[in-house]
């Protein structure tokens, strides 16, 4: 497994659901520009199909046609009939995480490490839970201080509007207070949250807005349903050319002066918490031309 700065690091700038089913699918996404992929078993798959589509899922991941992509396989959850045969499925094929959906309380990831231990699943395959239910939001904190193989969190944003019955609007208004505040417990236990899709394929303005509100908000990329939302979703959550620029003068600045006095750049003063961040931004950076390479 790696470390959790290394996967702190990893870009997940878009994370593109693939539906399991679907073999056409599964073999296009080898060529798309996804920094993550998540083949579904649960939502996109139906109940008759579930089978064929975990044998599929399986036989992909262990072809290893996917490259240097991060690869998830989101099973069924807990307290449905196909969570266990999902579970022997990820332990043949051994992806980079497992994905569980409506995970509710920190009882809830420990029922998952019990089933992935169980059922030899590699150390190497982390966990990512999806947070789509009041409870969960309510029970954030517990949840992402969890466990150590508890590595990101998925936003389930429809399912959380259902939930709290409440409308998609522009801005998520409604959703506001649940979003900062599980963005809140993931960064209290120094781990990535990836936010919820955005469902209007055709209204490319309005998923550029949401892609730059949940940049705004704190989360480390977004979750898609469509290859036609991949080129937003990595330029909004990428630092651009001149926010680089500037986090490499702030560093250097700070290195120039050796501690001595306060340091300025731009007409602003810089202390150790900025170059901090600037050095997050230059990793950030070369980790997504690392990938693109």
């Amino acid at each position: 497994m790696t470390s959790l700065t290394e996967d702190l690091l990893r870009p997940r700038r878009s994370v593109l659901y693939m539906p399991g089913a679907n073999e056409r699918a599964l073999e296009k996404a080898a060529g798309l520009p996804a920094d993550a992929l998540i083949l579904d078993l649960e939502d996109a798959v139906a109940p008759d199909a579930k089978a064929d589509a975990r044998e599929r899922v399986r036989d992909a991941v262990l072809a290893d046609r996917y490259g240097r992509r991060e690869v998830a396989i989101r099973v069924n959850g807990l307290d449905t009939e196909w969570f266990t045969d999902d579970i022997a499925a990820v332990a043949a094929a051994g992806p980079d995480a497992v994905l569980v959906p409506k995970v509710n309380s920190a009882d809830d990831v420990a029922t998952i490490e019990r089933a992935l231990e169980d059922a030899d699943v590699p150390e190497t395959t982390s966990i990512w839970a999806m947070l789509e239910t009041p409870a969960a939001v309510l029970h954030a904190e517990a949840i992402c201080t969890a466990s150590d193989r508890l590595t990101v969190f998925v936003m389930g944003t429809n399912d959380l509007a259902k939930e709290l019955q409440v409308p998609h609007l522009p801005g998520r208004a409604p959703l506001a207070t649940s979003l900062s505040w599980c963005v809140l417990a993931a960064r209290h236990a120094g781990k990535v949250i990836i936010d919820g899709v955005y469902n209007s394929l055709d209204d490319a303005e309005g998923f550029d807005a949401e892609c730059r509100q949940g940049r705004e908000l704190g989360f480390d990329g977004k979750t898609l349903i469509h290859p036609k939302q991949l080129d937003s979703a990595n330029a909004t959550f990428a630092p651009s050319d001149d926010e680089v620029a500037q986090a490499r003068e702030v560093i250097d600045a700070f290195e120039a002066a050796d501690g001595r006095g306060v340091v300025t750049v731009g007409g602003k003063m810089i202390e150790a918490l900025h170059v901090e961040q600037a050095r997050q931004t230059v990793a950030q950076a070369e980790a997504i031309a690392a990938l693109e390479d």
